[in-house]
């Protein structure tokens, strides 16, 4: 590029800015003040920019000084963000440079080239200010924001990966400029070389004038086509009906000149096919066959273009039409990923990029590029999904509306109407609406494929996994379950990739799938196993069937049927993908039809959606007892089930009226010794516990562990899970020494029949470290907490309220550990979630509020700890009583931060409810009744009650005197 250009005919004043512009630098290492010396040569950039009649180079460069002055506003990582801001400056001092020389040469009308140029750059930069302003704004108080774009912009971590980031987008840009004017300069002098010899051939329409974005694939066309010259190029543009792919490949051609002969082939049959092979070799006077079109294509030896346009059909083997030699060019359009064999290169053409998408609808629409406007246009293509065809129809209807802001109500309430109808005026030849062009392809499916799509249609549009359907395979009637009649048609549909033996055949299965992915119907993702739909699709498939309800049940009962089939872990770490799906079948409702609520609620307990599922086992439970009766053994079973998950609610109370209840009858029915009966008295147990009636459950516990170990063994799931439990209630009670031997067994015998990381085991590691946390042995309970926190990230997520409670516990040891910086960063972050997901009066959440005031209190936060301790004493005593175990125990937390504000008199009423209750409940040797003392007399010493104080210290030390 010329530094020193002539100036432009006509006397624009633009080539002086240009030199003066120049003459402030870029910042080097060694500037001390770098950001000044880059504003100053922005701005002259962006003055210069005002001087040329291009309204897309001004805005621009315009965005350079938007940028840097937003960096200068930044009060924390500016110096990181040096090397950014001179990347940012050099790539537009190139693009100055490239339209400027371009300008100098050609004249003004040169620079319209440059259109896509400053675009892409105006993007580009877009991105970074997106990236920078909310450092600014995080400086300034408003938490979150630069969380949110974080999320936005790719998942980063911190903002060092967002400043990387940045800057890489940045070289990329560069690295295109550089490349594609490499490109533009060998064209130029290949366009000079084929003029001398013969007049080239080219039957390609062009692009639509509204085409727009799609960089990263063109330039990636561009790239590989401008490799390995004179050798075969094949690239293949593949991807659903409507996603744009024949207009990219007319734009790249557009944009190339390297082609001595560009032949558009329409590749949809085997008749068009030949037709555009025979009419190449009578446009050369080779012949009159595809034949000898082939045999001329193979000799010739300049660099022709072959763009075979929509080979959609997947029984047509493309290869037959390619000439059999090592040289010349091919394009590809297809919907059948399975083209990929033939080609050196290809791109899946999918959704288009928010900001392009935004700025082809407003183009489409005739709409002007307002701010205002581009906030509608984002929520139009964000219900649009994004998809090309179905943005530029919008923009169609938007235009003969004359409305941007009313087309959302509209869609809303006719989308078949909307994404079926042709537009009467068309920015290209394309002959199809959306809904035309799938269904095009549905019509070429077999019945299995399309039956599994429509089928598919009614779960969640990504996450499909084969196994919701092989599972289902190997369910077996009992007789509660759905009758025969009800599972008709989903067991048709499911036979049909059974062997012949009755097993599974996974290879059936595949051949359908592979159906539906060489139209790009469904997508298919190697590293998760699954299929996805896009949401257009998702939603149109549902829309074309005549019954509806009949598809819906089916897969309904598909889905039921395979979760009745798992058992154990493998049914926990099912949850997890199975719940979108569940969620989209049920659609807010809690009927499952056929009758599948207790598979559905059993996926809702594992994923910790507790009250989704109790609203479905209560619907459950009163079918059953309407049809089978109050007693019958299935109803009972229910009723135990609704009040573990009541349990999980913290609805104490109505659980334990459902395990009274159910015990008795148990009794009654079964006898002592039933595993029914003892799963009952342990469940009843669990509530007495959860209620803080500790002895009453210790007494039902010690007898469900002693008659499973005679039934079942000590090794059985059943008993360790009965000595898990009882192991919980000593630790409560103070029986620190029995309840760490009960919980050290249980655990090692889960880790040698369950395995390191079943649900079971997780569990019992956690109520170990507890044990260990309250005897003082602070690292093996860390030690325990860490793994199990992993693994429950892992295992069930990072929001599910089994990964909180590990968090929290986590927590509350790092606080007595001392680490309580790492204390309150977990405390407040599990209190946040908690509060979102469980609400503000879950037994979960108000722990963890405790929990935080307590470190709060150690961080001599008072004022903090107070107002966390008076909220959760007032719920505790609302949904526990006074007399619960956590009642008092926050009772006793806020008499301490009572006495360190020197609210004495509070402290001291507070003090002696507490030690009163303990001694009541818990009796005078109680760890916790002598904490209680110890408060108390801190207190009654401090108040100069010398006499209590002294009476109160004398009984502690006969206590500890008796307890050795």
């Amino acid at each position: 590029m010329s530094v020193n250009s002539p100036p432009i005919a006509g006397g624009s004043s633009f080539a002086a800015k240009k030199t003066k512009a120049q003459a402030a630098k870029p910042p080097s290492d060694s500037s001390s003040d770098w950001l000044g010396t880059c504003l100053l040569t922005a701005k002259a950039i962006a003055a210069g920019g005002e001087m040329l009649p291009f309204p897309y180079i001004k805005g621009a460069f315009e965005i350079v000084v938007i940028v840097l002055e937003t960096v200068e506003k930044v009060k924390k990582n500016q110096d990181d963000l040096k090397e950014l801001c001179k990347d940012v400056l050099n790539i537009t001092t190139i693009v100055r440079d490239e339209i400027l020389d371009k300008v100098a040469a050609h004249g003004d009308t040169a620079a319209v080239k440059f259109k896509g140029t400053c675009e892409e750059l105006e993007r580009c930069l877009q991105d970074v200010l997106r990236t920078v302003e909310p450092l600014h704004k995080k400086s300034q108080g408003l938490r979150g924001r630069i969380k949110d774009h974080v999320k936005q912009v790719g998942k980063l971590t911190s903002t060092a990966d967002q400043i990387t980031s940045c800057r890489n987008r940045i070289g990329e840009l560069r690295s295109n400029f550089m490349l594609r004017t490499i490109i533009q300069i060998r064209n130029q002098l290949h366009r000079d070389a084929l003029a001398q010899v013969t007049e080239s051939i080219n039957n390609c329409p062009p692009p639509s004038r509204i085409f727009h974005g799609r960089r990263i694939i063109l330039d990636r066309m561009h790239g590989y086509f401008d490799q390995n010259l004179g050798k075969q190029h094949i690239f293949l543009l593949y991807g659903l009906g409507g996603a744009g792919k024949t207009q990219i490949a007319l734009k790249f051609i557009q944009e190339s000149s390297q082609f001595s002969d560009i032949f558009m082939v329409d590749a949809s049959t085997t008749d068009t096919l030949d037709a555009a092979l025979k009419n190449i070799a009578g446009t050369k006077n080779v012949g009159d066959t595809p034949q000898d079109a082939l045999k001329w294509l193979a000799s010739k030896h300049h660099d022709w273009l072959l763009f075979f346009d929509n080979a959609d059909d997947p029984k047509i083997n493309l290869n037959s039409y390619f000439p059999q030699c090592s040289h010349g060019n091919i394009v590809i359009t297809s919907r059948n990923p399975g083209l990929c064999v033939h080609a050196g290169l290809h791109s899946l053409v999918s959704d288009m990029e928010e900001v392009d998408a935004v700025e082809l609808l407003l183009k489409s629409a005739a709409q002007e590029t307002t701010l205002a406007n581009k906030e509608i246009a984002f929520e139009i293509v964000k219900a649009l999904w994004y998809l090309p065809l179905a943005i530029i129809q919008a923009g169609a209807f938007i235009a003969k509306l004359g409305a941007l802001n009313s087309y959302l109500a509209l869609y809303s309430h006719n989308r078949a109407r909307l994404l079926s109808e042709k537009p009467a005026q068309s920015h290209d030849d394309y002959a199809w609406t959306v809904y035309t062009t799938w269904e095009i392809s549905f019509k070429q499916l077999s019945r299995p494929a399309a039956t599994l799509l429509q089928l598919c249609s009614f779960l969640h549009h990504e996450g499909i996994s084969e196994k919701m359907f092989s599972e289902a395979s190997m369910y077996e009637l009992t007789a509660t379950s759905p009758s025969e009649e009800e599972l008709e048609n989903p067991w048709q549909f499911i036979t049909q990739f059974l062997g012949p033996t009755g097993v599974w055949d996974s290879f059936r299965f595949t051949d359908v799938t592979s159906e539906l992915r060489a139209y790009s119907l469904i997508n298919f993702d190697i590293n998760s196993g699954t299929f996805s739909i896009h949401p257009l699709v998702h939603s149109w498939s549902q829309s074309i069937l005549a019954d509806q309800q009949e598809y819906h049940h089916s897969m309904i009962a598909i889905v039921g049927m395979s979760i009745s089939t798992m058992t154990g872990n493998y049914l926990q770490l099912a949850s997890l993908w199975l719940l979108p799906h569940i969620d989209a079948l049920l659609q807010g409702g809690t009927q499952t039809t056929p009758d599948f609520n207790y598979e559905y609620g059993s996926i809702y307990n594992f994923s910790g959606r507790y009250q989704r599922a109790a609203d479905l086992h209560t619907d459950l439970l009163m079918r059953q007892r309407e049809i089978l009766g109050k007693d019958h053994l299935n109803t009972l079973q229910t009723m135990v089930y609704l009040a573990t998950t009541y349990r999980e609610l913290g609805r104490f109370k109505e659980a334990g009226e459902l395990d009274v209840s159910v015990l008795e009858k148990q009794r009654q029915l079964l006898g002592e010794d039933h595993p029914d009966t003892l799963h009952a008295m342990g469940s009843l147990a669990c509530t007495y516990y959860a209620l803080g009636k500790l002895k009453e459950a210790e007494e039902l516990e010690v007898v469900v562990l002693e008659k499973q170990r005679q039934l079942l063994g000590e090794d059985h799931p059943d008993t360790l899970h009965a000595m898990g439990s009882l192991a919980l209630t000593y630790h409560d009670l103070g029986k620190l020494k029995e309840a760490e031997e009960l919980e050290v067994v249980v655990l090692d015998k889960l880790r040698q029949l369950r395995g390191e990381d079943h649900p079971d085991t997780l569990h019992a590691m956690g109520n170990l470290a507890s044990i260990y946390a309250y005897l003082g042995k602070l690292k093996e309970a860390e030690e325990l907490q860490v793994v199990v926190l992993e693994k429950q990230r892992q295992l069930l997520g990072e929001d599910h309220p089994g990964t909180l409670r590990a968090m929290g516990n986590l927590g509350d040891t790092y606080r007595n550990l001392g680490k309580l910086k790492e204390a309150e960063e977990l405390g407040v972050v599990v209190l946040e979630k908690q509060r979102q997901s469980l609400g503000e009066d879950h037994p979960d959440t108000l722990r963890t509020m405790g929990n935080l005031a307590n470190t709060y209190y150690t961080l001599d936060k008072l004022k903090e700890a107070e107002e966390l301790e008076v909220v959760v004493l007032e719920k505790r005593r609302q949904f526990l009583g006074e007399d619960h175990p956590d009642t008092l125990l926050t009772m006793g937390n806020l008499a301490n931060t009572y006495y360190a504000l020197d609210k004495l008199k509070e402290a001291e009423e507070l003090g002696v409810v507490v030690l009163e209750k303990r001694r009541e409940i818990l009796g005078e040797d109680h760890p916790h009744t002598l904490v209680a003392m110890r408060n108390l007399a801190n207190t009654y010493y401090a108040l100069g009650k010398l006499k209590e104080a002294e009476k109160l210290d004398v009984l502690i030390k006969q206590i500890e005197g008796r307890m050795g």
